[in-house]
């Protein structure tokens, strides 16, 4: 059952990893409502990471405030968190490309949501945290066709070798799990976790056409192994940052929430894709394959 809270829009939202893909489209649909938004990055005066979010439009009552914000630097989380009534964590590494995942991705999973919450600590400013995990954290590496996960499931065989973003992701949600449960229930934050699967959907930014558009990108230049029928679970990525602003006053404390659209083999996408632009050149016959 869905519980509803009322936010006063005087309060303050802070968005971490607020000039990624999902984080940009957060902090959009957050001064779309008139939120007064802080959002965090690590570099501020970087105009390819900031200028999209200063054209942002604003709804009546709503501001921005780009703060620096590294997730490794204790201080500077501690200053960006107080005097927030909300935090919505999206801050992430994400796998591709990376040469060390340990380094790259694990790390600043774990370190960043920790420092995250030593900072909620020091402050009593904050009333509810939204915390971006993924289906990635749920969906163990190895499973038997037709099972069915639920909000209990965990990819606990996760590695570094074998799955390091399910491994940073899992382990950055039993952090952030572990030490709500250990705080006191009448004090503590209200805590949802949002959990998304392969998010596609209009980029804010150059910036955002790796990750998960990546997909799109190696359709078009024909990398995707051509022997691999590859299935996918999809999501706007607008759905996405409207979940996770409706989790600040919506669904149960402590509930897990898959943002699923639905699920596509990818020569539908390229299918979809070939007909919205015709012009390009898209390889009929490696999609045959995948196909088949």
């Amino acid at each position: 059952m869905l519980q509803g809270l009322r936010v006063a829009m005087d309060e303050v939202v802070l968005v971490t990893g607020a000039s990624g893909y999902i984080g940009s489209h957060i902090v959009a649909n957050l001064l779309a409502r008139g939120r007064i938004v802080r959002a965090a990055l690590r570099a501020p005066d970087d105009p390819e990471r900031v200028d999209h979010l200063l054209a942002l439009p604003i709804g009546e009552g709503g501001s921005l405030d780009v703060v620096k914000m590294d997730l490794f630097d204790a201080d500077e989380v501690n200053a960006a968190v107080a005097g927030c009534s909300d935090v919505i964590h999206a801050a992430a590494a994400l796998y591709v490309g990376k040469s060390d995942p340990q380094k790259d991705v694990v790390d600043p999973s774990l370190i960043g949501t920790q420092n995250i919450c030593d900072a909620i600590d020091a402050t009593d400013s904050v009333k509810r945290l939204v915390h971006t995990s993924s289906t990635a954290a749920i969906r163990p590496t190895k499973y038997e066709d037709g099972v069915c996960f639920t909000s209990e499931s965990w990819a606990d065989d996760a590695t570094v070798e074998n799955n390091a973003y399910g491994l940073a992701k899992a382990g950055a949600e039993k952090l952030v799990r572990e030490w709500h449960a250990n705080k006191d229930e009448n004090t503590r934050p209200r805590l949802v976790t949002i959990h998304p699967c392969v998010v596609f959907g209009p980029p804010l930014s150059k910036r955002h056409l790796g990750g998960s558009l990546s997909y799109i990108e190696a359709l078009y230049k024909r990398t995707m192994p051509k022997s691999l029928p590859v299935h996918i679970n999809i999501v706007d990525v607008r759905d996405v940052a409207e979940s996770h602003v409706r989790a600040l006053t919506e669904g149960e404390p402590c509930g897990r929430y898959l943002v699923i659209g639905g699920d596509m083999w990818m020569k539908d996408v390229a299918d979809i894709l070939r007909t919205a632009y015709p012009e390009r050149k898209w390889p009929k016959g490696f999609f045959l394959t995948l196909s088949a």
